[in-house]
């Protein structure tokens, strides 16, 4: 059965693999991101892989202030939403937000505040109509701080603490909330960032994050093997951390 699907930033490498993904099912999709040029490629492109129907709208999340109409309105462009994919972040530069707060603050608003700022009215709507899949998209970094990437990991973080506490809160309304703890990406949020075997590619991400969805997971890995490696990585004792330049290095 076609689906209403919500994507929050949906210009994203693996957000629009997801979009895709979604059209060639059929369903109707409403698409949310910040580029405008971009946000209109991935709708005709959704359109030609078959999706019933698609509108878009262009979005800063970090205007905090917008976002409760950001909802309103994609709510009101789809009547509901049975599938919503939170997929917008940043990582910002971690150096600056050591030396800045207002760097370290923008990279928690864009990569926190502003994710809770959209989840309160969505959960919402979703919890009155009482069914519906709400995703969204953290990161492996929430899992321990790491110098590399602590302020972020920071944000994500706290993130994964929200969306535990949100799942349990809309149990019984029956909508299903599932968190994406994302690995490394190929993609142009880390063309800075030297590649190896770890780093997923979007298409076979994006396939994973919907099968999660898809089967109500609460909590996935994407891609899956960092299930096994995320529990080394979060439990090695402190000393002994410190003293592994693979995982404490910058």
């Amino acid at each position: 059965m076609a689906k209403r699907v919500l994507i929050l930033g949906a210009t994203s490498s693996v957000a629009s693999e997801v979009a895709l993904i979604h059209a060639r099912r059929g369903d109707t999709l409403h698409l949310c991101g910040r580029n405008v040029q971009k946000l209109d490629a991935i709708a005709k492109a959704c359109v030609d892989a078959g999706a019933a129907r698609v509108t878009s709208q262009t979005v800063d999340f970090d205007a905090l202030e917008q976002n409760e109409d950001v909802i309103r309105e994609a709510i009101a462009a789809l009547s509901a939403v049975d599938v919503a994919l939170v997929a917008h972040g940043d990582l910002g530069d971690q150096l600056a937000s050591e030396r800045s707060f207002k760097d370290a603050e923008k990279i928690l608003r864009t990569n926190f505040t502003s994710v809770v700022s959209l989840l309160i009215p969505l959960a919402n709507a979703m919890e009155a109509e009482r069914s519906g899949a709400l995703s969204v998209i953290t990161s492996v970094a929430g899992e321990r701080g790491r110098p590399r990437n602590y302020t972020y990991g920071a944000a994500k973080g706290a993130l994964n603490v929200f969306l535990q506490g949100l799942r349990t809160r809309l149990y019984a309304s029956g909508v299903k909330v599932t968190t994406i703890k994302l690995g490394p990406v190929d993609s142009p949020m880390t063309r800075d960032h030297k590649k190896h075997v770890l780093f997923g590619k979007p298409a076979g991400v994006a396939k994973d994050i919907v099968a999660a969805i898809d089967s109500g997971t609460a909590e996935a890995y994407v891609p899956k093997f960092w299930g096994a490696i995320m529990p080394v990585v979060k439990n090695t004792p402190e000393p002994v951390f410190q003293l592994l330049p693979f995982l404490s290095g910058r």
